[in-house]
């Protein structure tokens, strides 16, 4: 039988990636499928470099976070199709979660407004939330 988590457990959990990560954690948009996991070195081209707000993420409520505050980046580092997401602590090297990136209503674990970014467009995080399983 698979575990089974209480909702105050499983909040407790998802709240505890945002302690973890730290209060300046970076976001980095990125060309191409996401490496096998965190520990794998980066891969593919950094489109976009996002410092997310002190508080990015919002309380968890049913295990799930979601973004909190504004999440753009007013000017893209490089051209390219972004395909996922890394978020890493404040020394931008640390990665702390990854993801699949789409164009909102396209299914990926985080949502952009165009996910076709050119040098200096500014990009737009439209959705991101995770929730912990095991209910």
């Amino acid at each position: 039988m698979a575990h089974q988590y209480s909702v105050d457990v499983r909040n407790a959990q998802a709240d505890a990636f945002e302690t973890v990560t730290g209060t300046s954690a970076i976001l980095k948009l990125r060309t191409g499928a996401p490496p096998a996991n965190c520990a794998t070195a980066d891969s593919g081209t950094v489109v976009a470099t996002l410092n997310l707000p002190a508080d990015y993420l919002s309380n968890a409520a049913n295990g799930t976070k979601s973004k909190s505050g504004t999440w753009e980046d007013p000017a893209a580092d490089n051209p390219g199709t972004i395909g996922h997401f890394r978020i890493y602590k404040s020394d931008g090297v640390t990665c702390t979660m990854q993801g699949t990136v789409t164009q909102t209503g396209s299914g990926g674990d985080m949502t952009v407004d165009n996910p076709v970014a050119q040098t200096g467009q500014y990009i737009i995080i439209n959705t991101f939330s995770f929730t912990r399983g095991n209910a």
